[in-house]
């Protein structure tokens, strides 16, 4: 059963991870739920109410900041809520449209048919399709760094 447990206790660290990336995946959540297996399999007792707050504050930084610097990507580059819109739209379509490529393109193409939409000229609405992707990987960025702090409090903490 240890074995059992620590599998899936990494399992949910790399879907975690890959979640940063792919926004189809659950991400900070799959590391919070590692916490639970590592409860349920070995003891909650390591876990006080400090390790849950600021495990749970993080986990709601991500989420909330995971669309704020997506969307902030958008709007510094002039773009409209179509084009924010159309942005996440691409965001999450993006990867099963366009398998290779789509979380690159998915993003921008959302944005841009939005911001065209919205009335911009195509030279305005290319400007934020790149102001998308930016702001996608921006906020990968902070997701990474912020899941990898969440592993590592959850590692120094037991």
């Amino acid at each position: 059963m240890v074995i059992l447990g620590w599998i899936l206790i990494i399992l949910l660290f790399v879907i975690g991870m890959v979640g940063a990336v792919y926004p189809i995946l659950p991400g900070a959540l799959a590391i919070y739920a590692a916490f639970f297996v590592y409860g349920f399999f070995f003891s909650f007792e390591p876990f006080g109410f400090w390790f849950w707050f600021i495990q749970t504050v993080i986990v709601i930084a991500i989420t909330i900041g995971d669309y704020l610097v997506s969307a902030l990507g958008v709007k510094k580059f002039g773009g409209s809520k179509a084009s924010v819109w159309g942005s996440t739209i691409g965001l999450l379509v993006g990867p099963f449209a366009i398998p290779a490529f789509g979380l690159i393109l998915g993003p921008f193409i959302g944005a841009l048919i939005g911001e065209l939409y919205h009335g911009s000229s195509l030279k305005q609405a290319a400007k934020v399709g790149v102001g998308s992707v930016l702001g996608f990987f921006s906020s990968v960025v902070v997701k990474v760094v912020l899941q990898v702090l969440m592993i590592i409090f959850f590692i120094v903490w037991i």
